[in-house]
């Protein structure tokens, strides 16, 4: 055979292979020689220490956010729900023995449980539909303040453990993200949006210790107090609930899944507020 005709036919074979190359890499979003950052707000050309540092600054910042997941604490999982921003908060707290509507305005803050929290006492039965007004006295104030507390929150939830890497690009939702994750993923993962203000998106907690979405950062939402009707006000004194009369527990994570600073801070601190690991 002609090495004239041997020599294109090989250069065609090539210019497949190539081809076939260039689209896969497409399909996983890079391209063949497309440059990964292009449209994105460039923190991903960042080193995984600035990432986050970045997304901490960006979460610092914003007025409010939509925190959702699940986290565990003390051997036990729960759940939240919350519209948080810098003067309260709202939304749900679930346990695997009850369900908690809190709000919080400014420092007034309300609880709805069901009537078996409250206890046994003659008014618990009337307060399984209501939001009762907890004075800051009572320990209920102290256990359930810190979940309406956005700063106290996010200060715990944003820290990765170890030594910090920087992974792939893939998606939360519609946005696109970088990851950074601490000790190898050993110590969590942090999904930062490449698109727009650098917010943090996704949190996978360090020991398998839940997962958090961030959402709708800076969104204005309403924070009001319940209605009038739906309000029951008992002054300084609570009926007993079900943690103080030591028939059960509201939900009290510990510091060792990203506690408060102190053991006077609340459960609801605890949940989000974590001591900062220090780098290796």
């Amino acid at each position: 055979m002609p090495v004239t005709a041997y020599l294109p036919a090989a250069r065609l074979r090539r210019a497949a292979l190539i081809g076939a190359l260039c689209a896969g890499l497409a399909v996983t979003g890079t391209g063949c020689g497309e440059d990964p950052d292009k449209g994105t707000n460039g923190v991903g050309k960042l080193s995984a220490d600035k990432i986050e540092a970045k997304a901490r600054a960006a979460a610092t910042e914003a007025d409010s956010v939509h925190l959702s997941g699940r986290l565990v604490s003390g051997g036990k999982s729960f759940t939240l729900d919350m519209r948080l921003k810098s003067d309260g908060g709202s939304g749900e707290v679930k346990s695997q023995e009850d369900t908690f509507q809190v709000l919080r305005v400014g420092e007034q803050l309300y609880l709805k449980a069901s009537a078996a929290f409250w206890g046994e006492s003659d008014s618990a039965g009337k307060l399984g539909d209501k939001y009762v007004k907890v004075p800051e006295s009572d320990p209920t104030y102290k256990q359930f303040r810190g979940f309406t507390d956005m700063d106290v929150l996010l200060d715990g939830l944003l820290g990765l453990q170890g030594k910090l890497a920087k992974g792939s690009y893939s998606t939360v939702g519609p946005t696109r993200v970088v990851q950074v994750t601490g000790d190898k993923g050993k110590g969590g993962k942090l999904a930062v949006s490449l698109e727009g203000t650098p917010y943090p998106l996704l949190l996978e907690r360090a020991g398998g210790a839940g997962r958090v979405e961030l959402a709708e950062w800076g969104k204005v939402f309403p924070l009001d107090p319940p209605a009038q009707d739906q309000t029951v006000d008992y002054g300084s004194q609570l009926p007993t609930t079900k943690d103080q009369g030591g028939t059960g527990t509201a939900p009290a994570p510990s510091r060792s899944t990203g506690a408060g600073q102190s053991a006077g801070r609340s459960a609801g601190q605890s949940a989000g507020q974590g001591s900062n690991p220090t780098r290796p």
